[in-house]
């Protein structure tokens, strides 16, 4: 198979030859139609985060091999299927979204289906080949859902994109539809969640970021409030925005400084759920959090059991999309300097010559 894959972190994509898997026991081989450019790309692409005053942490020590084709957003069609995979519901020739985020397999949370909290990652795009390739070997049936009625464009877009947002959500509901939820961040992640918000049922939607033109997006989508982010005083302009301090924030990018007016913003018996690895560290002054009753909680993308609910919510036709463009697999360098230069709105996605 053919992969544009990360030869040598920070340098430019190469388009390599590698071997075709070949599906065993229960895994499945797709051709990829279509693969999501996401921003945690970046961070495996550059090959580390920021931990703030603890330092950088490299992705190879937590076992990312080189090379890699990355792409963990991913819609193909069914072209093998193994000794174990046959008769449960998937065969030749059909189009399925991928659940990228797996597991061991066999812990306590993976038999519950939870392999997004499993201690040994396996995670397509980052610790297995991705979808920036011809082919993808999905290493369990189950993990491919129909997505029969939907753009598979925009459904590549909801293995990470949609399903970390609505996770993110879950863990913030139930909450009365005229409360204010504030979003940090109006790229892929943001547009998304405002349409999931919305097919959810919730009317008010803040959203904060430092772009105008990814504002003004973000309020096509249907956010009913937008603040630009700066320097000072960002706190403030939520707080008035959203008619006082808020019950709720998701920070899809997870800076010093965006925590820090995130926490800022909340009300009493507030909750901060931090999505994004944008990177640095929190500081906050710790008698607030009794004082405030306050929560902080991270969010790893999903389940596979969120994003069967959320393909659901899409085949109704109640999520509205998001702007998505489409650039052929050879493109996947150019869109990854784009979106590292701010230059995307919406979604990229990399279309496959199997599409």
């Amino acid at each position: 198979m053919r992969a544009w894959a990360v030869v040598e972190t920070g340098k430019p994509l190469q388009e390599i030859e590698l071997p075709t898997p070949e599906p065993k026991g229960t895994e499945v081989l797709l051709e990829v139609t279509h693969a999501g450019v996401c921003h945690s790309d970046l961070h495996i692409w550059e090959g580390e985060y920021d931990l703030g005053s603890r330092g950088k942490m490299r992705l190879t020590d937590r076992g990312v091999v080189l090379p890699l084709a990355m792409g963990h957003e991913i819609v193909g069609r069914v072209v093998k299927l193994g000794p174990d995979a046959h008769n449960q519901g998937t065969k030749v020739g059909d189009l399925r979204v991928v659940y990228p985020w797996v597991g061991c397999g066999k812990c306590a949370v993976c038999q519950k289906d939870e392999e997004n909290m499993c201690l040994t990652p396996r995670s397509l795009g980052v610790y297995q080949n991705g979808g920036y390739a011809t082919h993808v070997l999905a290493t369990h049936v189950k993990h491919l859902i129909d997505i029969e009625g939907v753009d598979p464009a925009l459904a590549a877009t909801y293995a990470c994109s949609g399903v970390t947002v609505y996770s993110a959500i879950n863990k913030l509901m139930p909450m009365d539809p005229q409360e204010p939820v504030v979003l940090v961040g109006a790229g892929g992640l943001g547009l998304n969640a405002i349409a999931i918000l919305k097919a959810l049922g919730h009317k008010r939607i803040c959203i904060v970021d430092v772009d105008q033109k990814k504002l003004d997006a973000a309020k096509e989508q249907g956010a009913t409030d937008v603040v630009l982010a700066t320097a000072e005083g960002t706190t403030q302009r939520i707080v008035e925005a959203c008619g006082g301090p808020v019950a709720g924030v998701i920070d899809l990018v997870n800076g010093t400084q965006t925590s820090r007016f995130a926490f800022d913003a909340l009300r009493k018996g507030g909750k901060l759920v931090q999505v994004g690895l944008f990177g640095g560290e929190m500081n906050i002054p710790l008698p607030l959090m009794p004082i405030r009753a306050l929560t902080i909680q991270g969010s790893y993308v999903g389940n596979v059991k969120e994003l069967q609910a959320l393909i659901d919510i899409a085949k109704k036709g109640q999520i509205p999309p998001i702007p998505v463009e489409k650039q052929p697999h050879k493109n996947a360098d150019a869109v990854l300097n784009r979106l590292k230069n701010g230059q995307i709105t919406g979604r990229v996605v990399l279309v496959g010559e199997a599409a």
